[in-house]
Order: structure tokens, then C-alpha cells, then sequence
């Protein structure tokens, strides 16, 4: 019979329901879930409900009778989360990220550690306890910043980079508040040179057993068809390795971070991946309410101007470093920005190094004990921090495009393509193969940095600013093709267009058959439905698999596309007013 009393019982009840009831109700309300658990955390802490228990026994069943006991869970969620980064990259991709990790990363956290370490030896601190404390603030949140910002795009990278120094700079962290220990007979400098050693070690063994093991393995378990033996040899993989590194010395997550990149070279990452997100999400959900068992709503509202002045400090330190070294390894402001803001908390791996210089007599427990508590104010601000970093770097990039000057070369194109994207690259792809001169346009600066490395004709400009359109000298122009994924914009600028350069091809991507109706209307010589096109495309490979000639089935599509465009211009003769209104609010589907 099963003891409802039972700690664990009761305590997986708080986690179940703060995940299964809880954090649905913050989603409705477009809050984030991470502020839900660790207000959860909060609120069945023992600094919340739980300092009730004695009074009201059945408050037993809504609180975590022990913070410590759930803890291994928290910390398997960041190896777990680890782990599925790994799976994103490749040895390649890592490889060419090496300059942000040990040169940006490395810059970034000695000069904000230095800098928060002054400040904090000005208010009273040893040497030692200043530079422990000023490190631990230092580092960033892996587990709420990658989630948020992911590993594919330009502020993800650059943060991802600095995490991943953080990481693997932790137990030489651990290993220098050692050194620093004012305890007699204490040394770290013998011990950190053998950990390192070791640590070079057993991921070189990991490396050459897990190229060699797992292919083998996950093709064993994928002959078996069962789910359960595929995840258990994934949750295998990943326990091994972090026990591995932590064996050696260093810290579980790179374990998990080398497990997640053996695999990903394997053809298993993508059923890998699928079966342990989930484990990831809760687990991670954990670790939220960890953080938040640790905040003391009493203690915050008794000391709220000391604790609000050094949250802020911190923030603004870590700001200003990490935007100033991005801005100098040559990132764009607004991604520089973006990024400096989202990382200004304090991270999961600040209470470790707390703990530590605490237990090294650097710092007293009533210091680690305040500065634990702006750890987690700063980890529940973290959302926040995400949107007024991506707010400052719209207003920062519209400011650059506003003020950047306009320039066209005098050469006249043979087509102007607005829009260079994905398909935009396709249509000069096309244009150059037949030796056509052309001039894309685009408004997002890494997209025209990409296609200039790659050899493209692209000017920076935006097409809503009326006097870039003026000077793209359209009237001169044999074809104007608009490829935006606006179709607002894409049927304003056809009718302005077309108002006045009555004779100019005007060739618009459509979204679907709608659309292209009203961009018949508003004056467009052809409009390209991207719904019916996949279906043309795909109708075409179907023919040709099934045995039919290439060219009676290219002649069949062709016909087909000729009815569909006499109907779509057929249709924009009529009033159109629904569908546009349609457009306008963004209700068009394939």
C-alpha cells in the first residue's frame, strides 16, 4: 500500500502539478514559464508554504518538505539540456566558433569578473572573497539562455560561445578559490594541473570510444524497434559521459555536451533528440523550482533597495562588457546589444561557485546568502531581460537603417529584386546562370553581408522609406521582382510601382491564390502563388515517378499553371475587398 505521507510521493505531486497546472495557466496569460516555476519554487519553498507546515499539516501535500532532496533532478535537467545543445552542433560548427569561445568568451568573463571584483573589494571584501564573488556574478545562465535564444542565430551563437568558455572554465574557478582559501595547507595550483591533465584525457577517450561504441549501439537498439531500449541507451550515453568528466575532475555538463556531439554525427540524432525532450522540459522545470525554493519573500521585501542597487549592478556590468567586446570582434550593435542584455543575470552556476567560496572561508554565509538571493531575482528577470534586449535592438537597427545613407550604383540593372532571402538568392542564381545583370535589395544587414561574401550584387536599403524607392531608378530597370514575405508591403509597393512605370514587368511572390489576385489588382504583371507552385512541383514529380515522359508532363504542368494564372486574374477583376482585408490581417494560409 502505497504511503501517502511518503516525501517523494508528495513532493513529485508539487512538481507534476506545477508543470501539468500550473504553467499552462502562465501560457494563457503570455508569461513565461521559467518566471511560473520559480515563483512556484517560491511559493512551496520552505521560505513559502512550507514554513506552514507546523500549523497546517495538510499544507504537507502543496510544499517540498526538502529542497536538497530534488536537487539531483535540477542538475540532470542541465545536463539533459547540455546534452540536446550537442545534438544541435557539429565538430565543424564547433570548430568555427572557436575564436568567440576563447577569445570573446574568455575577455568576456575575465574583464566583467575583474570589474564587478573591484566593486565589490570597495565595499569591504578580502582580495579573495572579492575575485570569487566577482567571477561567480560573471558567468551567464546556460540553462535559461540557450532555450531562449537558441544556437542558430546571430545573438544565440555569440551567447552560446561565451556559455560554453563559462562552462569549461568553472572547475579552474573551483580549483583558483582553493588557492585562494585563507585555510592553511590548502593548494591549487598542483591539483589543477592534474585535473586538466585528466580531463584532456578522458575526453580524448570519449572521443575515440564514441566513434567507435555508439554507431553500433543505437544501431542495435533501432533493430529492436522499441522506444523504451532507444531511450534507455540515450539516457545511458549521457550518464556515462558526465560521470566520466566528473570522475576526471571537470564539470558533468561538458560530458554531456561531448555525448550530444558524438551522437549528432550519428544518423540517430534526430530520434535521440525527439525521445529526450521531454525528460529535458521537466527536468529543467526542476531546476526552476530550485531556484526559486531559494528566494525568501521576507528577505527580499526587508532588504529590497540593497538587493534592487546590486541586481542592477551586476546587470549593467555584464551589459556593458559583453556589448563593448562583441561590438569589438565586429557584431553588429543591435545584435551586440541584444545579446549583452540577455545575459546579464547571474546564472545556475553562480550558486555552485558561491557555495564553494563560502566553504573556502572567502565569503561569510550572510554575503553568500544575499548574493544567492540576487542570483535568483536576476534567473526569474531573464525572460525579461530577452524582451527589452530584442526591443533595443529593433530600435537600434531601425535608427542604422534610418540614418544609413542611400547608395545605387549608376549601372542601370536589368532587374531590381526586392527581397533576398531564400528565394531572392534563387532568382539571381537564375539571372546570373543566363548572364542577366541585377541588383537585389534587402533590409536585414546579415542577410546582404551573407549574399555580398558569397559574390551577390545586394544593396542595404529599406523599401518602406520612399526615397530608396526613388532612387533604385525603376523607370530604367527591365524587370522588378519582389520577393518579400510581407504581402502588405509586397501589393503597396506594386501599386506605387505600377502608378507610375505603367510598362515595367512586375514579377511578385504571392503567398497564395488570394494574394495573387490582389497583387493582379494593385498592378502586377505576374504574381507566383506559392501554394499552387509546390503543388505543381510536386504533381510534376509524381508524374515522372510513375512513369510518365518528362516532356508530355512538362507540358501538362505548364497548361495547368496557365489555367490557374487565367483564373487568379479572372478573380481579381472582382471585388476583392474580403480577401484583402484577409491580407492585412495576416489570416492567408497554404
Amino acid at each position: 500500500m502505497l504511503d501517502l505521507h511518503n516525501t517523494g510521493f508528495s513532493d513529485t505531486l508539487v512538481i507534476l502539478g506545477a508543470a501539468g497546472l500550473v504553467i499552462p495557466a502562465f501560457a494563457r496569460f503570455r508569461i513565461s514559464p521559467v518566471i511560473g516555476f520559480i515563483l512556484v519554487g517560491a511559493l512551496v519553498g520552505p521560505f513559502g508554504l512550507g514554513s506552514l507546515v507546523s500549523q497546517n499539516p495538510w499544507l504537507f501535500y502543496l510544499t517540498i518538505s526538502d529542497a536538497h532532496s530534488i536537487e539531483p533532478f535540477a542538475e540532470f535537467g542541465i545536463i539533459l539540456l547540455l546534452f540536446s545543445i550537442g545534438l544541435e552542433l557539429s565538430f565543424k560548427r564547433l570548430w568555427a566558433m572557436r575564436t568567440l569561445v576563447f577569445g570573446v568568451g574568455a575577455a568576456e568573463l575575465a574583464c566583467a569578473g575583474l570589474i564587478l571584483a573591484a566593486a565589490l573589494y570597495l565595499t569591504g571584501l578580502s582580495t579573495g572573497g572579492a575575485i570569487g564573488l566577482g567571477l561567480a556574478l560573471a558567468l551567464s545562465s546556460t540553462a535559461l539562455v540557450v532555450p531562449i535564444a537558441g544556437t542558430t542565430s546571430a545573438v544565440g551563437r555569440a551567447a552560446f560561445a561565451m556559455l560554453l568558455f563559462e562552462d569549461l572554465a568553472l572547475v579552474p574557478i573551483i580549483f583558483m578559490l582553493g588557492a585562494l582559501s585563507p585555510a592553511p595547507g590548502v593548494h591549487g595550483g598542483a591539483s589543477l594541473l592534474l585535473t586538466l591533465g585528466m580531463g584532456v584525457l578522458t575526453v580524448a577517450i570519449l572521443f575515440v570510444g564514441g566513434r567507435l561504441l555508439l554507431p553500433r549501439m543505437f544501431a542495435q537498439a533501432a533493430r529492436t524497434k522499441s522506444p523504451e531500449l532507444f531511450l534507455a541507451a540515450s539516457l545511458l550515453v549521457v550518464i556515462a559521459a558526465s560521470l566520466a568528466t566528473t570522475a576526471a575532475g571537470l564539470s558533468p555538463i561538458v560530458g554531456a555536451l561531448i555525448a550530444g556531439l558524438l551522437i549528432a554525427e550519428t544518423e540517430y540524432h534526430g530520434e535521440v533528440e525527439a525521445i529526450t525532450t521531454p525528460f529535458k522540459g521537466l527536468a529543467l522545470g526542476v531546476f526552476l523550482i530550485t531556484v526559486g525554493m531559494r528566494l525568501d519573500l521576507g528577505f527580499v521585501l526587508a532588504n529590497w533597495a540593497s538587493l534592487l542597487g546590486a541586481t542592477v549592478m551586476v546587470m549593467v556590468v555584464k551589459v556593458a562588457v559583453t556589448t563593448g567586446l562583441l561590438k569589438l570582434s565586429g557584431a553588429r550593435t543591435g545584435t551586440a546589444t541584444e545579446t549583452g542584455v540577455l545575459m546579464a543575470s547571474p546564472s545556475e552556476t553562480t550558486l555552485i561557485v558561491l557555495g564553494v567560496a563560502g566553504a573556502a572561508g572567502l565569503i561569510s554565509g550572510t554575503t553568500a546568502a544575499f548574493w544567492t538571493t540576487v542570483t535568483a531575482i536576476g534567473l526569474t528577470a531573464t525572460p525579461l531581460l530577452a524582451k527589452a534586449g530584442q526591443l533595443f535592438s529593433r530600435l537600434i537597427e531601425q535608427q542604422e537603417r534610418d540614418a544609413a545613407p542611400i547608395m545605387v550604383d549608376e549601372t542601370i540593372p536589368g532587374a531590381v529584386v526586392i527581397g533576398f532571402g531564400r528565394v531572392g538568392r534563387t532568382v539571381a542564381d537564375m539571372l546570373r546562370r543566363h548572364n542577366l545583370p541585377y541588383l537585389g535589395v534587402d533590409a536585414d544587414i546579415d542577410n546582404v553581408n551573407a549574399a555580398r561574401k558569397d559574390g551577390y550584387t545586394v544593396l542595404f536599403g529599406d523599401v518602406t522609406r520612399s526615397e530608396l524607392v526613388d532612387q533604385l531608378k525603376l523607370g530604367h530597370a527591365k524587370a522588378l521582382v519582389l520577393t518579400m514575405d510581407d504581402p502588405v508591403l509586397t501589393v503597396r509597393l506594386t501599386k506605387r510601382v505600377r502608378s507610375w512605370v505603367p510598362d515595367l514587368p512586375i514579377i511578385a511572390r504571392a503567398r497564395d491564390a488570394d494574394h495573387a489576385a490582389e497583387l493582379y489588382k494593385a498592378g502586377a504583371t505576374d504574381a507566383v502563388p506559392e501554394t499552387l507552385e509546390s503543388s505543381l512541383q510536386l504533381s510534376e514529380a509524381v508524374l515522372v515517378d510513375l512513369g510518365m515522359a518528362v516532356g508530355p508532363v512538362i507540358a501538362s504542368i505548364h497548361e495547368k499553371r496557365d489555367e490557374m494564372r487565367k483564373s487568379i486574374k479572372a478573380a481579381s477583376d472582382l471585388d476583392r475587398e474580403p480577401r484583402l482585408r484577409r491580407v492585412r490581417q495576416g489570416d492567408v494560409t497554404g
